[in-house]
């Protein structure tokens, strides 16, 4: 098939696939691969860290040997990595890919990447280790449902679309509004008129969703027995006996290994972390799907039709095959 091009006449324009966990986007990935000379960007918060392999359902060796995958195993799990990364990473991986006459495809369920690559971040403000430790402090108190409720007074949007338990994103939400005095809703905003003449000229991004909520709930169980089968639990307890490392840091807080960890510490029989993991990935992929709701850009795919996947790469070159027009 021909190597469509951007109107810049750079070479080929991104493609983004995204979709809540299990969804299939690795499969469409490597299916339109297999028919586009194309490269692969994660666009996942947990696959940048090293080690963290089973739990993040993270390539193959043989699929990384068949199809270039980036940003992947690129930091140490002691080290976070940033939106405001991502995008400086994929903006420099797309301009490189696009160079040598290949798609670059965007793949992954981190939808504020996806966001914050299409319409840019504002400039918020540092991680700023004093008021952590103070909402840290509040948290072991209180809980970090009372914190969900103070941020619901302060930025009820980023409240809406945060679990009660979510402690990573409502530590950040509050610390944010505690240094600047404004929500972090308001940093994402993206009303002005140049931000919605991008969201219309852009690359495409395709969302594989389901119209039955059991398909994916029996995807995430079975993926879920899947990694226990492969080690899972032995994973994190390498990752636990390295002792640099806390349940605090970003990495570890991915799901999957928040419980995993838990469970190290707490001596739960598998059983137990069985449903507590199946339960924090269902509540997931309800997030990730809330976030592509809010992208009414997007193109949505059936991911649960019998033939989901030849029908979702035919729509998706049937799009690259548009814009060389």
């Amino acid at each position: 098939m021909a190597t469509p091009s951007g109107t810049d006449g750079v070479g080929p324009l991104p493609i983004g696939i995204a979709g809540p966990t299990a969804s299939g986007k690795s499969a469409l990935a490597l299916a339109l691969a297999e028919r586009l000379p194309a490269e692969i960007i994660s666009v996942d918060s947990a696959l940048v860290y090293r080690g963290l392999d089973i739990g993040s359902a993270k390539p193959t060796a043989a699929e990384r040997v068949a199809v270039p995958h980036h940003l992947i195993d690129i930091r140490d799990p002691g080290q976070p990595y940033s939106a405001a990364e991502f995008v400086r990473d994929a903006t420099r991986l797309i301009a490189d890919i696009r160079a040598r006459g290949r798609t670059p495809l965007l793949v992954g369920g981190t939808m504020l990447y996806f966001k914050a690559l299409r319409h840019g971040l504002d400039d918020m403000p540092p991680a700023d280790a004093a008021v952590r430790a103070q909402l840290e402090a509040q948290a072991r108190q209180h809980g970090w449902p009372a914190l969900h409720a103070e941020l619901a007074r302060v930025d009820p949007l980023t409240a809406a679309r945060l679990p009660p338990g979510d402690s990573q994103r409502i530590q950040r939400a509050l610390e944010v509004w505690r240094l600047t005095g404004r929500p972090l809703s308001s940093f994402h905003a993206t009303n002005s008129e140049a931000a919605r003449a991008r969201q219309t000229s852009a690359w495409p991004l395709f969302s594989l969703e389901t119209e039955d909520r059991a398909w994916l709930h029996r995807r995430i169980a079975e993926r879920f027995d899947a990694m226990l089968a492969a080690g899972f639990l032995d994973e994190v307890a390498a990752l636990r006996a390295r002792g640099d490392l806390s349940p605090e840091l970003p990495a570890l807080r991915a799901v999957g290994y928040r419980q995993a960890w838990q469970a190290l510490d707490e001596g739960w029989p598998l059983a137990l972390l069985r449903e507590r993991g199946i339960a924090a990935t269902r509540q997931l992929a309800k997030r990730q799907l809330t976030w592509l709701r809010g992208m009414p850009w997007r193109r949505r795919l059936s991911a649960d039709a019998p033939d989901a996947l030849p029908r979702a790469v035919q729509a998706v070159l049937a799009a690259a095959a548009a814009a060389q027009n």
